[in-house]
């Protein structure tokens, strides 16, 4: 990676979760940190909303979330998608744990480092024992990245 990139990444940086301004906004915007333990907790933070449409999960895009070329990892999209669509497969299923057999994303559009990108899923079809999920992930209200996913409901 040369200079210029790098001078540009840390440019974009100059605000992250960390500063209590911008914490302070995200939570005036109804917006809660979740510190969850686990791989998605090293992925995270996350932060997350309950509006109209159910539960809204977001992510604010630091360095350590970038690729070699300067935008947010596929392996980091997929990571978050995953884990919403698992959380409201979860939840949809009465609170019972689900497992992905299957997840197809296809990414739309870069994301870039500084961007606070948000997360949401529904629950298309279920069986007894799988369910059918959509996922989508926004940048700025734009559509970055769209998935489908089958889970199995683990049955206790």
């Amino acid at each position: 990676m040369d200079n210029r990139n790098l001078s540009n990444r840390s440019d974009n940086l100059s605000m992250n979760h960390s500063t209590g301004t911008d914490a302070a906004l995200r939570q005036a915007q109804g917006w809660n940190r979740r510190d969850i333990a686990g791989f998605i907790g090293i992925a995270g933070p996350l932060w997350t909303r309950k509006d109209d449409s159910g539960w809204r999960y977001g992510l604010l895009v630091e360095e350590r979330h970038l690729n070699p070329a300067g935008v947010m990892h596929g392996g980091a999209l997929c990571t978050l998608l995953d884990h919403v669509i698992s959380t409201v497969a979860w939840e949809a299923c009465d609170r019972t744990p689900c497992v992905t057999l299957q997840l197809d994303s296809q990414f739309l559009a870069a994301v870039k480092p500084g961007q606070f990108i948000e997360a949401s899923a529904t629950l298309e079809h279920r069986t007894k024992g799988m369910v059918f999920m959509r996922g989508r992930v926004e940048a700025d209200g734009a559509a970055v990245m769209v998935g489908q996913a089958i889970l199995k409901i683990v049955n206790r």
